[in-house]
């Protein structure tokens, strides 16, 4: 009998305890009419929610580092970034689906806030295209770190590649940010994209009567003192017209260093004005001729 005893008051004790456990898990917050369209946000679901996102983070993590393990250092990054965002879909599929697990009737939910995703979706829009777009910069590698581009009339080299922006220096040393999603609607020049050698040019016109082909000769000879130029691919003058003031030359030359382009240009017009003075070729400018009539 006293053994019988024992283990009705251990049952007792046993069954009183889980009815307090599960009424605590039970309580919580009550949203609507009772029935099927009510919302029931309980300590239980609260608790499941945050044991599967510490789950989910985890094998979240898990695979990011399965995938970037043998990965260089460039490659991880920019995995990482597009990771982050897949990231917070992976969240959110996993809260609707925890939700729908705990009772919760998600379809009365997203009804609920369509109004607001569709706002949001409006008023974020340009966010979205700036991620989409650097989603494709990363995978497809149209621009990268340490090009030369130029969108909307600056020139930059790009530093940093990010989600949502991409960040370059300008040649007087300012931080352009640019918004990705130009790279995927406006027209973006990458100079540094098929190589790093770029051909640069100097027009200069001469008064008419010039020797050519000493102009052409002197032209050459300028670009020998200025170690940036490259000697191949060979450079080259071109005639090319007939201009109003004076004949029209164009020197064009090869360079690695296109991000001091205007740097190298203006070294070599210094030397360019240097040496038509000492051989006495003259750089025409404007003139009209006015005939005045008396009648």
């Amino acid at each position: 009998m006293l053994a019988q005893e024992e283990d009705e008051v251990k049952r007792f004790f046993q069954e009183d305890v889980w009815a307090s456990i599960k009424e605590f898990l039970n309580w919580g917050l009550h949203l609507g009419e009772e029935g099927e369209n009510s919302i029931h946000i309980t300590i239980g679901l609260l608790i499941l929610l945050i044991i599967t996102f510490i789950v989910t983070d985890f094998v979240l993590k898990t695979i990011r580092r399965l995938y970037t393990n043998k990965m260089e250092g460039d490659d991880k990054l920019k995995f990482i970034s597009i990771f982050k965002f897949i990231k917070y879909f992976v969240y959110l599929l996993v809260i609707l689906l925890t939700l729908r697990a705990g009772g919760v009737d998600i379809t009365l939910l997203i009804t609920a806030s369509a109004a607001l995703f569709v706002g949001l979706g409006l008023a974020l829009q340009d966010l979205f295209q700036d991620i989409i777009g650097g989603i494709f910069i990363i995978t497809d590698k149209s621009v990268q770190v340490g090009d030369i581009v130029e969108t909307e009339g600056k020139v930059g080299k790009v530093v940093e590649i990010k989600l949502r922006t991409t960040r370059a220096i300008t040649r007087d040393d300012r931080v352009i940010i640019i918004p990705n999603h130009k790279f995927m609607k406006d027209i973006v020049y990458n100079y540094t994209q098929n190589n790093v050698t770029t051909r640069e040019e100097i027009r200069v016109q001469v008064a008419y009567g010039s020797n050519v082909d000493l102009v052409t000769e002197i032209l050459i000879s300028c670009l020998k003192s200025n170690n940036k130029v490259l000697k191949d691919p060979l450079p080259f003058v071109l005639f090319d017209d007939f201009g109003e003031s004076g004949l029209s030359f164009s020197l064009h030359f090869y360079i690695n260093e296109t991000f001091l382009a205007l740097k190298v240009k203006s070294e070599i017009r210094y030397v360019i004005d240097s040496e038509f003075r000492k051989n006495n070729i003259v750089i025409p400018f404007p003139q009209r001729d006015v005939h005045l009539f008396k009648k």
